[in-house]
């Protein structure tokens, strides 16, 4: 049989094409549980979209010799064994862009909001790997918290991993909402991530940043409790991606994983599923990794590619204060500080709730402004003698005066460090306090007045000395004649006080 040339060449192309045919194409085997077990797929790719019926996503995770382990984004109801499966030959992606910012969305990008559809010219893929150790540049410039217990002792600097800890209810989203509030007029971007919290609490999340004007800068990825573990697994991916591509056009972003504990559970319940052995808790031998391949992502980049910046600040929830657990010790292995808060703080009416002797901030302190640093240098120091000595305070009556004046002293700076929630203050503002506080403004003020003092004191220089805060703002920097400017004021301010009570 002679054949020419083209005839065994199209004859070739038919043959790779039914070969190639025959590795898109896959038939369940097994389904359930949001898991289905495909056999035929010989070239999926890992994290590949797949196709189901009723047009239903699902994302191909385990890649064994005759099978792939598959979890569906969607309800497998109308799923059943012998039904066809497609390979789609695209990776997990996101749109991302500036159409974005102000829109509440799933963990697929796809608007949740009742608002129109995202319009966006380019998708990313929501795993990446993160930035290498030559294209990062060390932090150096503040990411404020509006906070002064944050700002003061545990600064965060753009480009960090910040972790927020603690029990339930112990206010960690309020510390992350506050931040994002203050970041309005900042030219910082903000991605708030929620898994797996109820529907309700996101709501009110997302009024509360209307309400202060906070969502046109930010945009909000969900994947509440009642959705899949598989949506709920790739919602902070998903968020890290819409956030890089801001950095990588060097814009500062800061994202927010709210919170990573109930991330870990999505994961383990998809993985036991998938039949992964379990290791320490149940946790599959991964779960390190999952984490720690998110987080990595957070970088301040060098100015060779824009100087931009992505700022991490993930959540986890402990059990009665044990941070000494698997998903807890991961995660403060994995990030550049912690912020701890304490139940019993809170319910002694500390607020935010700080714990200054558990947390720190280990790489911060370089992006404090030296005001800042100025003022509050001795302030961890301080707190620390002033709980150790009210625990033997507590023993015996007869106190010296050193420590009298210790534990008055404490008392004052535990007041000052007091703070409602949804009022972050400006740099200039935590200044004034904190100098207030160190240069011994609040001795003759009696505890229960201090935050009145407090207030009074932002409202005197903003009417009176408004270009004192000016120059503090904008230099970041006191020298000595500015400091001489602001204890002349500071002493007519605590005249017009006292005046104002004996009125």
């Amino acid at each position: 049989m002679d054949l020419t040339n083209k005839e065994i060449f199209s004859y070739l192309n038919e043959e790779i094409s039914a070969f190639d045919e025959a590795g898109r194409t896959g038939k369940i085997v097994k389904v359930g549980d949001g898991i289905a077990i495909v056999s035929g797929l010989e070239t999926a790719m890992a994290n590949e979209l797949l196709l189901f019926p009723n047009d239903i996503y699902g994302i191909a995770l385990n890649l064994e010799e005759n099978c792939v382990g598959a979890v569906l984004m969607g309800p497998d109801t109308n799923i059943k064994e012998g039904d066809e499966v497609y390979r789609t030959g695209r990776i997990v992606e996101v749109p991302v862009g500036d159409a974005l910012l102000g829109r509440v969305v799933n963990a697929l990008g796809q608007p949740i909001d009742g608002g129109p559809a995202i319009e966006t010219e380019k998708t990313r893929p929501v795993e990446r790997v993160a930035p290498g150790v030559m294209t990062r540049r060390s932090v150096y410039q503040p990411l404020m918290t509006g906070l002064k217990a944050i700002d003061a002792m545990i600064p965060i600097g753009k480009g960090q991993r910040e972790l927020i800890i603690g029990d339930r209810q112990t206010g960690k989203t309020a510390i992350a909402v506050d931040t994002i509030l203050n970041q309005k007029d900042k030219n910082v971007l903000c991605v708030y991530v929620a898994i797996g919290q109820k529907a309700s609490t996101v709501t009110q999340i997302v009024e509360r940043l209307k309400e202060h004007d906070a969502m046109k800068y930010t945009v909000v990825v969900a994947a509440t409790a009642s959705e899949l573990s598989s949506l709920q697994y790739i919602a902070p991916y998903a968020g890290c991606a819409i956030g890089e591509e801001w950095m990588e056009q060097g814009k500062d972003v800061l994202i927010v994983y709210d919170d990573l504990s109930k991330h870990a559970v999505a994961y383990r319940t998809m993985s036991l599923l998938l039949r992964r052995p379990p290791g320490r808790e149940a946790f599959p031998g991964d779960v390190f990794y999952l984490h720690s391949r998110l987080l990595e992502r957070a970088a301040k980049l060098n100015d060779d590619l824009g100087g931009g910046s992505l700022t991490a600040l993930p959540i986890i929830e402990t059990q009665a204060g044990d941070i000494s657990a698997y998903i807890p010790t991961n995660v403060i292995s994995i990030t550049d500080g912690q912020i701890f808060l304490q139940t019993e703080l809170f319910n002694a009416g500390i607020r935010p709730a700080v714990d200054t002797g558990l947390s720190v901030s280990r790489v911060g302190g370089s992006a404090q402004t030296k005001a800042m640093k100025s003022v509050s240098g001795s302030l961890k120091l301080e707190l620390a003698q002033y709980n150790e000595m009210l625990s033997f305070a507590q023993f015996g009556s007869d106190l010296d005066p050193a420590t009298k004046a210790t534990l008055a002293h404490g008392a004052r700076l535990t007041e000052l460090l007091k703070q409602p929630q949804y009022s972050p203050m400006t740099l200039s503002e935590q200044y004034l306090s904190l100098f207030a506080a160190k240069f011994g403004y609040l001795k003759d003020i009696p505890v229960g007045e201090v935050l009145d003092f407090e207030s009074f004191l932002h409202d005197f220089f903003h009417k009176d000395h408004a270009s004192i805060m000016e120059k503090i703002e904008k230099k970041g920097v006191v020298d000595d004649e500015l400091k001489g400017d602001i204890t002349k004021a500071m002493d007519e301010c605590l005249h017009a006080y006292q005046n104002r009570k004996d009125d």
